[in-house]
């Protein structure tokens, strides 16, 4: 019953966000079309969700929507943070062996983690100080990019409104295409996403 159930809430997800114009990312199932780099340990499916806890990793969007490489978009997840967790959505991203990625933005997520930046910002470009959501409470998680204007939402709230500048002398941390990436930080960073879906925008 529950694994029917599990099925049933899945098919119910993903065709609001069809109806909405949105494409599921992330089956609910599986690891299907995303990509594990150093720690695959550090991620895994359970009850409709991907979670990250472990050492360091990152799994990155390797599938066939917009054949992975996204340049205008609207992404929409649901997240729940653990006590003391830190993770990030980064986007405009590519698939590395090992690190933390290194190029395109990171969005952070941190409710209560000892770092000081939080859930919202782009991380070490505008950092968001106050955390919007709480641990163990799913929150809305959206990202939307249109041309240079990125604008990160939490609950509807924005947290974070920037447009990189024309004279930007940043190239790894710049708009330009490239796939989505989830952090796994940590062994004691336990963050659990659903309903990772995006709106590719013209």
């Amino acid at each position: 019953m529950r694994l029917l159930a599990l099925i049933a809430l899945v098919l119910f997800t993903t065709t609001m966000q069809a109806e909405e114009g949105f494409q599921p990312l992330f089956n609910g199932m599986n690891l299907n079309g995303w990509r594990v780099n150093e720690n695959p340990a550090s991620v895994k499916v359970e009850d409709g969700c991907l979670i990250v806890q472990g050492e360091r990793a990152h799994v990155f969007y390797a599938g066939d929507v917009a054949n992975h490489n996204f340049t205008n978009f609207h992404l929409r997840a649901e997240v729940m943070t653990a006590n003391n967790a830190n993770s990030g959505i980064y986007f405009h991203t590519v698939y590395q062996d090992s690190g933390w990625p290194g190029k395109g933005y990171e969005s952070q997520v941190n409710n209560t983690h000892k770092d000081p930046k939080k859930t919202g910002g782009l991380y070490n470009v505008q950092d968001n100080f106050t955390a919007p959501a709480a641990d163990d409470v799913w929150f809305v998680y959206e990202i939307i990019v249109e041309g240079k204007h990125i604008v990160v939402k939490i609950d509807g709230k924005v947290i974070s409104d920037y447009t990189e500048p024309a004279d930007l002398k940043r190239p790894e941390r710049q708009l330009s295409n490239g796939t989505f990436a989830i952090q796994c930080h940590d062994p004691g960073s336990r963050v659990k996403y659903k309903s990772f879906a995006v709106k590719v925008l013209p």
